[in-house]
């Protein structure tokens, strides 16, 4: 039997961390077996919609690498896959359960609905149907429909006994029928509900495999009648715990939570968001942490999916990020920072590739760059207070000697590159006997005016070219000058 998974996200909004963590475990089951990993827009509330988001599903699953085989926007067999327009048969297969007795048409009001729950004392929480309209006639029914009230289509549950399912993650799990509420499948509006569409959808698609969080476990009881009403074959269904923000709070975009754009925006890699989503809820047999999509494809495992919910730690993603910048490819690094050193450095003409290959070792997101890099388009307004180093062994009248023996060498430098600017300081170094230190920190701290730098003296030397570089050294010595008096 060939595995098929979906991924089924409604048009909302962003892409939650929670919904591109099923997307990816849907896409891992199918693909480390050999199956497909199919794509279904599910817009059958209208009233949530967000204009743009299907752009945003799209765009997401290309970003991730997530290539879904079958799709609204690549098609497939069983299309199509945005359940808008699949509208005509939902109602059909409603009308199909009224007939075999497992549904029924419902034309109670809103005002009724709702004053159920005051009834049942329960104010404005949930207050089960009480199957007002499962007692009228085939005629009764009829003369609502020719009068044209409006109605909705119920399913009818068994009101004893009990329904059990097995999950992969959680095992059985049996619940009392009597708990089950005559869930709506159609609306008044025509629309068939999330859950029935999904179970016609899932059927009509065959999906094998059911993947999603497990808020929605009491579901499933539901979903398996509707599957025993038709006589269709059940899928697995795999449940997957909350992604939390922390021991009792799940994730969330209202509370300020990032979404995955927002990840991206604040310059995490998008292989490494996806290697750290993966391991929210799954272990892999060994204890390797950094996987590409390739690798996951190939060792994921579904009985390493945990029941236990995640917390999402923005600091172990941080330093997952991290590593995949200082192991990346330099070129499809070099990719990845150039639109931040082009915002940071407009209007030069630095060397951005040197500039990048100081930073690699050194970046935990992208978005450190423009802090990193920004002393080399301008010189910032600086204090004395940085040239004085214990571990350099500085202070201000040693860095202004350093910067005064250094400033003539250095103008006498005809081939300015690194390893001259290297050598010709460490000579200078020699003649005068002192430490290391106590030249290449001054002359460092005066290249950059700030207190750390992604590279050292001859490094951003080179970089910043000899006039620029003699400029700044000058603008050392008058500062240090001044503060001496």
């Amino acid at each position: 039997m060939e595995i098929r998974t979906r991924f089924a996200p409604s048009p909302t909004g962003y892409m939650h961390i929670g919904n591109l963590r099923t997307a990816l475990y849907e896409y891992l089951i199918a693909k480390s077996q050999g199956g497909k990993f199919i794509l279904r827009i599910e817009d059958t509330d209208q009233g949530r919609l967000v204009e743009g988001s299907v752009d945003v599903i799209y765009k997401t699953m290309k970003m991730t690498g997530l290539q879904h085989d079958e799709g609204p926007d690549v098609g497939g067999d069983f299309g199509p896959y945005v359940q808008s327009e699949r509208m005509g048969m939902y109602m059909d297969y409603a009308k199909e359960l009224v007939a075999k007795g497992e549904a029924y048409y419902c034309f109670c009001t809103k005002e009724r609905l709702e004053g159920l729950k005051t009834e049942n004392g329960e104010g404005a929480s949930f207050a089960k149907y009480d199957r007002h309209c499962l007692g009228l006639s085939a005629e009764e029914v009829q003369a609502k429909l020719d009068a044209g009230e409006p109605f909705v289509i119920r399913q009818k549950m068994p009101d004893e006994g009990t329904t059990t399912f097995s999950d992969v993650v959680y095992g059985d799990i049996t619940v009392d029928n009597t708990e089950l509420d005559d869930q709506i499948l159609m609306k008044a509006d025509g629309f068939p509900t999330y859950n029935f569409a999904n179970v016609v959808d899932d059927h009509l698609m065959q999906i094998t495999h059911v993947v999603r969080g497990s808020e929605y476990l009491s579901s499933t009881p539901k979903y398996n009648l509707l599957y025993d009403a038709f006589g269709w074959e059940k899928p697995v269904y795999v449940h997957l715990p909350a992604v939390m923000r922390d021991a009792t709070h799940k994730l969330s975009k209202r509370h300020g939570d990032k979404s995955f754009e927002d990840l991206v925006n604040e310059g995490y890699v998008v292989d490494a968001i996806m290697n750290y989503i993966a391991l929210l809820g799954w272990s892999p047999s060994d204890n390797t942490e950094i996987f590409s999509l390739k690798e996951l494809e190939e060792k994921f495992d579904i009985a390493g999916l945990s029941k236990s919910p995640s917390i999402f730690d923005i600091k172990k993603l941080t330093w997952m990020n991290s590593e995949y910048l200082k192991n990346m490819d330099f070129d499809k690094y070099f990719e990845l920072a150039q639109p931040k050193l082009e915002e940071t450095l407009a209007g030069t003409a630095l060397d951005q590739k040197k500039i990048a290959a100081l930073l690699q070792k050194r970046l935990e997101t992208l978005n450190d760059i423009p802090g990193l890099v920004a002393f080399f388009k301008e010189l910032p307004e600086y204090g004395t207070d940085l040239y004085t180093h214990k571990k350099m062994k500085t202070n201000d009248e040693i860095a202004l000697a350093s910067l005064q023996a250094a400033l003539p060498v250095l103008e006498g430098i005809e081939d300015w590159n690194t390893t001259v600017i290297h050598d010709t300081l460490m000579a200078l170094i020699g003649e005068l006997g002192i430490k290391n230190g106590q030249m290449l920190w001054p002359v460092r701290t005066a290249l950059s005016g700030e207190p750390t730098s992604p590279g050292g003296a001859m490094e951003l030397a080179d970089i910043l070219g000899k006039e620029e570089s003699i400029r700044r050294v000058k603008a050392g010595i008058e500062l240090l000058g001044g503060q001496l008096g």
